[in-house]
């Protein structure tokens, strides 16, 4: 089976749509009806009900869906075995939110270089449902994300847990005004537990979704933002920045999701350096 009729398939299956596939695949509406003709033709039975509402599956596109799963990331382990670079006896592909690269994919980048010299890394940015999504079709070996939503075929195990707290730029005795707050994207969780804890504050003038950018930022201009506790704690214990006082603080969890089929051995390895790595960050 071509496997480009399996990827068109799975991207009709998650978009519920002929019309959402071909725009996330860059294909015409016609050519993805044609695969999924092909592959109806191949199975001897339709595997989608068509109506204006969309497409939905029938029993035997139940029944092919977890093979259609399982033949991508089937092709994608064989495609990057292939491409191995000389000594190496696997390749990892993991993935993670703009935020969490900096500091803790980094460690985990170095403690890989010297823990496990045998595996090559292949890294990617992308959204936590980008993230997800290529895991489950395995085009995505690891990923780490800050929400982990339940998905069929994939594990996420907590990483980390932490505080977000909320920082002033000092001196303490220099009023700061409501524009000079930074919103920073830690995820929809965050954002929806911020504006039930502050309802009447206006939308922030300054929007950031990088956390070292908007540190950076704030540093330099006044002001202040909620960050992750152990990233923030030397700029505290250097009197750079201050704990608001009684202010909110917001639960914050990092997860590693991975694929039900992922190789034991190596996820043994991938998850010691995670966790070398977090405990290096917080």
């Amino acid at each position: 089976m071509d496997i480009g009729v399996a990827r068109t398939f799975l991207e009709v299956v998650k978009t519920g749509s002929f019309v959402s596939a071909a725009a996330n695949l860059n294909l015409t509406q016609t050519a993805v009806s044609a695969r999924i003709r092909v592959l109806e033709q191949q199975l001897d039975r339709p595997v989608f009900v068509r109506n204006k509402a969309g497409a939905r599956l029938t029993p035997a596109g139940e029944q092919f869906l977890r093979f259609a799963t399982s033949l991508v990331q089937v092709w994608e382990g064989a495609r990057r075995a292939v491409a191995l670079p000389p000594g190496r006896e696997t390749v990892v592909t993991i993935g993670a939110e703009l935020s969490l690269w900096s500091p803790i994919l980094r460690h985990w980048l170095l403690w890989m270089r010297r823990e496990c010299p045998e595996i090559a890394i292949s890294t990617q940015i992308d959204t936590s449902e980008r993230l997800m999504e290529r895991v489950q079709d395995g085009s995505l070996d690891v990923a780490v994300i800050y929400a982990a939503p339940r998905r069929p075929g994939v594990i996420a195990e907590l990483l980390f847990e932490e505080k977000l707290i909320l920082v002033r730029t000092m001196p303490a005795n220099q009023p700061l005004k409501p524009e000079d707050h930074v919103h920073i994207d830690w995820g929809e969780d965050f954002t929806a537990s911020y504006h039930a804890a502050f309802p009447e504050e206006a939308n922030a003038v300054v929007s950031i979704s990088y956390g070292p950018l908007a540190l950076d930022y704030i540093l330099a201009s006044g002001g202040s933002g909620y960050f992750r506790e152990g990233f923030i704690r030397s700029y505290i214990e250097e009197g750079r920045l201050m704990v608001v006082p009684n202010s909110p603080e917001f639960s914050y969890s990092a997860y590693v999701v991975h694929s039900t089929k992922a190789d034991l051995g190596v996820m043994a390895r991938i998850r010691a350096g995670l966790r070398a790595a977090a405990a290096l960050s917080s």
